[in-house]
């Protein structure tokens, strides 16, 4: 995959990719990142990016032209990140990961020219229900996310069993010593016995995701994307806490 980054602070990317799982993606090939300044594009002789808001009010916003002679061009899926976007779930995060080419829109101050949105923008996205000092960070949280789901980047078997990804947040983990400072790691785990180990976990999944995230059961069962061994423990669970 090949994301493409336009920021007024291409630092604040470039860095991200300097170590641990981000550079090796990069440098086994699995993904490209190019960052651009938005400044660079400018026509203006002072590289000039932003200027008030029409109709008063407080803040700067980025200036139409910069963006719409960057994304001229541009044949990626263009996403802007805005708190005003559609919310980035796992299942989102899948999709982008289908795609060939992302360009990525980090916006500051007030946002940006509305018309750059409605004439490139493919889709707004946002992180969550708060605000940001700047795009740079919901980008890299968003590119690590897909990054993830590429092939070869992550084993496959890890992903699987990691929260959000089967309706269901993860089980604890546990490692060496057996007991530290007279806590022990459940018995089961040091067994040897898979399928009894299997079992405890996605017994733990539910348990976990019921007492946390009860509006994620209600999806799964809504979306009906639970196997019935799932819906048992589910029915299972509940009933132990009503009693």
């Amino acid at each position: 995959m090949e994301v493409r980054v336009l920021t007024l602070f291409p630092e604040r990317i470039q860095s991200y990719f300097q170590e641990g799982i981000p550079r090796r993606a990069l440098e086994e090939g699995h993904l490209k990142v190019k960052t651009e300044n938005i400044r660079d594009y400018s026509t203006n002789k002072h590289r000039k990016a932003d200027d008030y808001p029409y109709g008063e009010g407080a803040g700067m916003v980025l200036l139409a032209q910069p963006l719409f002679d960057a994304l001229r061009h541009d044949s990626g899926y263009i996403v802007h990140l805005s708190p005003r976007g559609n919310l980035l779930t796992q299942k989102k995060v899948q999709e982008l990961a289908e795609k060939k080419e992302l360009t990525l829109i980090c916006s500051h101050y007030e946002g940006l020219d509305q018309r750059v949105i409605d004439t490139w923008v493919d889709e707004e996205i946002s992180i969550g229900d708060y605000i940001l000092s700047g795009g740079e960070l919901a980008a890299l949280v968003l590119i690590d996310a897909v990054m993830r789901c590429l092939p070869g980047v992550i084993c496959e078997e890890s992903l699987q069993e990691e929260s959000h990804v089967c309706g269901l947040l993860e089980y604890h983990q546990y490692t060496r010593p057996e007991e530290f400072e007279g806590l022990e790691v459940p018995k089961i785990l040091l067994s040897g016995h898979h399928q009894n180990i299997r079992d405890y976990r996605l017994e733990e999944q539910v348990r976990l995701t019921l007492h946390r995230r009860p509006d994620m059961i209600a999806k799964g069962l809504q979306e009906g994307i639970y196997p019935e061994k799932v819906i048992e423990l589910i029915r299972k669970l509940s009933k132990e806490d009503i009693s």
